[in-house]
Parts: structure tokens; sequence; C-alpha cells
């Protein structure tokens, strides 16, 4: 079980109780570019700015690891957390806040504070509000700047997404971006729909994204390894290419069922090999294009 999120996908009545078991998992940390370092361990990858200021953290796995990361951390800069970005609300990537809470200002989207402020389903499932220490109380609607150990460190709003309340997060002076779970590296996407996340909508904002893109940008995607421009383009072209393929399966009168038997292209086949399978993915593809229409159709 690679997290709690894979096992969420792949068996949906699973309990939440059933928690992955951490006690082994390693936090490693690698230099990015000027005052960026990246931290994997297990969840959502984080970025962590160290300098004269102190400490700024984006995002922070899972709650049992939040010991681990701190120590890793440490070992980079043992000055002050000053603030911790959350990319979105999932708990692969907020886990940690109730620790770091206590000890820098935890900033998000706004949709980020109201979903985590108050129950809520993923993938069906019940996920209960989050302690107080653990929400956001710096949070903002489209846009906003943190100016923190000598640059400026830009949060953008990805809408309709991945979720309702996806940031990206780039370090100006570093040329450092962190897109949270927008973007992932050669695995199938999730689009949470039961929280705002929509196909469509994910597509346009990876097609923003790379409009916008500066040269030589290192991206720390919401999983897999640091990534640059290339990365991303192929990461849209599955999406459109997968996308079409289900939108003119579906118009053709083919079920759902038939459609998952049929598959994606063999050469998309290994992208299945993380936490969202192929069927899940389809599945997605299909329900959320079902659902465009309705949705837009006012």
């Amino acid at each position: 079980m690679k997290t709690l999120l894979a096992a969420l996908v792949l068996l949906p009545t699973l309990a939440l109780a059933q928690q992955p078991d951490f006690s082994k998992t390693q936090v490693k940390t690698a230099h990015v570019a000027g005052n960026v370092h990246m931290l994997v361990g297990e969840g959502g990858n984080i970025a962590v700015s160290v300098g004269p200021d102190g400490v700024l953290v984006v995002d922070d796995q899972f709650a049992p690891l939040a010991k681990k990361i701190n120590a890793a951390i440490d070992k980079l800069n043992k000055g002050k957390i000053q603030y911790v970005l959350n990319t979105h609300w999932h708990f692969d990537h907020t886990g940690g806040n109730a620790l770091f809470g206590k000890e820098g200002r935890i900033v998000a989207q706004d949709a980020v504070r109201t979903r985590m402020a108050a129950d809520q389903k993923l993938l069906g499932m019940a996920m209960p509000a989050s302690p107080k220490e653990a929400l956001p109380v710096i949070t903002y609607d489209n846009a906003m700047s943190l100016f923190f150990n000598g640059e400026e460190i830009r949060l953008t709003h990805l809408p309709a997404g991945h979720t309702d309340g996806d940031t990206m997060v780039y370090f100006t002076g570093s040329n450092v971006l962190h897109t949270g779970d927008q973007f992932v590296v050669d695995v199938f996407p999730f689009f949470d729909m039961e929280n705002g996340g929509t196909v469509e909508g994910y597509t346009r904002n990876l097609e923003k994204i790379l409009q916008t893109l500066p040269p030589g940008v290192k991206i720390i995607p919401g999983h897999g390894p640091l990534a640059g421009r290339e990365d991303m383009e192929r990461a849209l072209t599955m999406l459109k290419e997968t996308t079409a393929l289900v939108r003119s399966k579906s118009a053709a009168g083919k079920t759902l069922e038939q459609i998952k038997a049929e598959g994606v292209p063999e050469k998309y086949k290994s992208w299945g090999n993380f936490f969202i399978k192929e069927p899940v993915y389809l599945e997605m593809l299909y329900k959320g294009l079902s659902a465009a229409p309705q949705a837009s159709g006012k």
C-alpha cells in the first residue's frame, strides 16, 4: 500500500482505521535550486524554503510522519517554521498541519479552510473535520504573495482542477514551482469530483501553467520525481488523448464497462501503476465528461 489514498482508491470500503505503517518510512531530502529543497516520504511531495528568515514549508504529508519531517527540516535549518502552505486539503498533504501549525502560520486558498473546518467525503468515505490547530489561519481567493528568504513566493489558485482549492506555489528567485496534485509525473491524475475537481478544469489548469512556465523552471509535482516542462507537456498530452478517446467512445454509445475493457493505449498502460489504476481513471473520465454538460448547462 503506497498511501492511504491508494487504499481508498482501490478499496473504497476500507475502514479509515486501517492506517498504513509509517515506521519504516524514510524522509529523504534533495536540494532543488536556490533556497528550495524537496522532501520525499509518503504522501505528497514537500517543498522547504530555508534562509535568514527561517523556514517555509509547502505541504506536510501524513500526521504520523510529522516528527520525521521536522527532523529532516532541522538538518536543513534549525530556524523557526514561519509558514506552512497547503496546496489543497487532502490529508496526504495536510496531515502534519496539527503539529506544524503550532509553530508556523498555515496559508491556503479559501476553499481549503472551508473543507478542513467541516466534515467532508473523499471517495465516498467520511472525513472528519480537522482540529483547530490544523486549519489555515491565512487564506486567499485568487492570488497572493509572501516575501520570504529574499524572494517573492507567489500563490495562485487553480480552480476546479484536482479539487476546488488547489494552489501552485512559485519561488520566483529560486525558479522552482510546486504544483500540488494539479500535476503528477507519469501517473494518472485524480479528479476529486466530490470536492470541486473536474476533468476539464484540470486540463485547463495544466494548459495555463504551461503557457506561463518560466524557462528552466524546476517543478516539484504533487507526487513523483522532480520534473521539468517536458514532463508536464507529456502529462497534458496523455490527458487530452485519453479524454478524447473516452469522449468519442461514449458518444458512439459504448458503456463504461466496454470502455474499461478496451482500456487506454498501450503507451499509457504503465501510468496506472501508482494509486490511480487504469479502470478507476477511465471511470473518472467517463463520469466527469458525462457530468460536464450538466454543470455548464444553466
